[in-house]
């Protein structure tokens, strides 16, 4: 038996793991307890996707409600299977900025704490298993702010002949920013599994992510701009635009693209890596030209508050260079843009976010 154990999988791209690594022939043990309910409320519980993956996937997956803070109850998940277990995708954390800054001892025993447990069971019960770890572009802080930016129509552009032109690498510099309460936790997490494995000797990786999207997310305003843009369309929301007039650009991956890039390390695992992974020039987007998007896709036109004051640390630009993962992995492609990605949320969503007619 090979299994594959996925923390927050019923999350976004937990349940694209779910799926994908089951259809690569695997038994896969899902760890989830819907703390996303309880960060955004009701309407972002993920209790649906465990429905739809148990009742799509039936004996190839196995829930588990337990808490990666509970470190006997995860012990106990890594001890059942041991050495059979043969990758570890670890998508479990508190996602928000502003959250965290409300509740940051929850906020950092979750992605910290929580991180340091998964890692631990790892190095004890299966050490030879890749750990794939979703760390976050939040862990190089307000620093892209620094960038020189132009001002265009609708988005911010970094200025011509930067050499982040076609994407920021990995040796931006993390310190002596503002990260926010968020950012900090998720710097922490992305460290120790970098320690584990340069200290220890894991095969192990961070992708630190753009914007990670597609039709699995749970969207709601703290959390998950390209889906909870289409809602806010499709449910004639009114949607709060905050800060930089709205031409703030962020680049997006369908979680698709973020799941084929964790087989191509779960096949040839490296140690202490770290990847930064979007959309990059090919897929990204400023909250201006989103909107004009959904409201092109919906056939709505949007209510727009526009909010002057930025979260602080928010990002004015962001474009992931993806480079170095292809560099070490070059059979692996982007297949999604911003168009494909919002029209198949639009689609997937219809039953759910469309008022009845």
């Amino acid at each position: 038996m090979s299994v594959a154990v996925v923390t927050g999988s019923a999350g976004l791209i937990g349940s694209e793991a779910v799926r994908h690594f089951a259809g690569l022939g695997l038994d896969v043990v899902g760890v989830d307890n819907d703390m996303r309910a309880r960060f955004f409320g009701p309407e972002a519980s993920t209790a649906w996707n465990v429905d739809r993956l148990s009742a799509d996937l039936g004996r190839s997956y196995t829930h588990q409600d337990v808490d990666i803070r509970d470190r006997d109850a995860l012990e106990a998940v890594f001890r059942k299977y041991g050495r059979d277990i043969a990758v570890v995708i670890h998508t479990a954390a508190q996602p928000s900025h502003d959250w965290a800054a409300r509740d940051p001892y929850t906020d950092f025993d979750i992605n910290a704490g929580g991180t340091l447990n998964v890692l631990q069971n790892v190095r004890e019960h299966c050490a030879d298993a890749p750990l794939i770890h979703c760390s976050t572009n939040k862990v190089y802080g307000d620093r892209p702010n620094s960038l020189p930016m132009v001002e265009e129509e609708t988005r911010w552009e970094i200025a011509r002949g930067h050499r982040y032109r076609a994407g920021i690498t990995e040796d931006m510099s993390i310190d002596a920013c503002l990260h926010s309460v968020f950012g900090a936790s998720k710097v922490a997490a992305d460290v120790m599994v970098q320690e584990y494995g340069r200290y220890f000797g894991l095969r192990t990786a961070c992708f630190r992510g753009g914007t990670l999207t597609g039709p699995g997310h749970s969207a709601t305003e703290l959390h998950g701009f390209l889906a909870y843009v289409m809602r806010c369309a499709m449910e004639r929301r009114t949607y709060r635009l905050i800060g930089h007039k709205g031409k703030q650009v962020r680049d997006a991956i369908h979680s698709h693209d973020v799941v084929a890039a964790f087989e191509a390390f779960f096949r040839a695992p490296r140690s202490g890596e770290v990847y930064n992974l979007g959309g990059g020039r090919h897929s990204n987007v400023s909250n201006l030209e989103a909107i004009a998007l959904a409201e092109r896709i919906s056939g709505n036109a949007m209510t727009v508050e526009h909010v002057d004051t930025a979260r602080a640390g928010d990002h004015i630009w962001w474009i992931s260079s993806n480079a170095r993962f292809e560099q070490h992995y070059p059979e692996w492609r982007l297949t999604y843009d911003v168009p494909l990605i919002m029209n198949e949320i639009h689609e997937a969503n219809a039953d759910r976010w469309l008022p009845a007619r």
